[in-house]
């Protein structure tokens, strides 16, 4: 059986009951578990679920608790095995800054690794600077942010999200991102017109960022929808570890690596097993 490549290893976290996915939570458990039985295990996080799901999983899946801090505080000491909480700590426009420290005092009584999803509005940098402050503390946190939803301006530009990947280079925060990233390469959705990133844009964009590239040429490997040098770029870094980008909630495993199969940066399912 082939090793999974060490740049792709935990890329995706499962998030098949949240949407547009919105797999039932026994199906989504069945599926998980076939996936952490493949070839590709390696490729893939825990199961994603909301608080209100977590006595429904069986206690042997690892599992991220995905919801507000009095949520998530209520069934963290739950007979599961918790691996990370993920906590939208405000909504855009709102100060981050008081969800934030909720997260941080719950994630003090815990260790659980925790991912404050942060706005792209106001406020994110002096959230960032805490954040920053408290994993030079010990705390295990870091940064979660939106790259899509159901509303165009959940969508970052190119240099938005190209701002955030430097900010979070600036202070060695690795990062954590959600929502849009559907396929490799950046695309447009037909049915929506929504632009949405690619996973392989964002892979290359951060390595470029943790190599030091300025914004403009992170945000040009982001906007770019060419799969050649994206491809090469990657094909270059296999047997690396991804640096600063830890990886994505998608509701689909399967969709990730067809995408990658169809680029060549993933054998085949019979291959794999050869």
């Amino acid at each position: 059986m082939r090793p999974v490549p060490r740049v792709f290893v935990g890329l995706l976290d499962d998030a098949a009951v949240f949407p547009p996915g919105n797999a039932p939570l026994a199906g989504a458990v069945a599926a998980h578990r076939e996936h952490r039985a493949a070839w590709h295990a390696a490729m893939v996080g825990p199961l994603l679920v909301p608080p209100e799901d977590v006595a429904g999983v069986p206690a042997d899946l690892e599992i991220g608790v995905v919801g507000s801090n009095d949520a998530v505080a209520q069934v963290i000491d739950s007979e599961r095995t918790i691996r990370q909480i993920e906590v939208p700590v405000a909504k855009r426009g709102e100060d981050p800054q008081p969800g934030l420290r909720e997260l941080l005092a719950l994630i003090g009584t815990t260790d659980v690794q925790g991912y404050a999803e942060i706005p792209l509005t106001w406020g994110l940098t002096a959230a960032l600077d805490v954040l920053a402050e408290a994993r030079a503390a010990g705390l295990p946190v870091a940064p979660k942010f939106r790259t899509g939803g159901l509303a165009a301006e959940l969508f970052p530009t190119p240099v938005e999200l190209a701002a955030v990947i430097c900010a979070c280079r600036d202070r060695a925060l690795p990062f954590k991102l959600t929502a849009g990233l559907h396929h490799a390469l950046r695309h447009t959705d037909p049915e929506t017109g929504f632009i949405h990133h690619g996973f392989l844009n964002v892979l290359v964009a951060s390595a470029a960022a943790a190599d030091g590239a300025e914004l403009a040429d992170v945000a040009n490997v982001l906007a770019s929808g060419d799969a050649i040098p994206l491809v090469t770029a990657v094909r270059a870094r296999m047997e690396q570890e991804r640096p600063l980008w830890v990886g994505f909630g998608s509701c689909s495993i399967d969709e990730p690596l067809a995408d990658l199969r169809v680029l060549g940066l993933l054998p085949n399912s019979k291959e794999a097993l050869t």
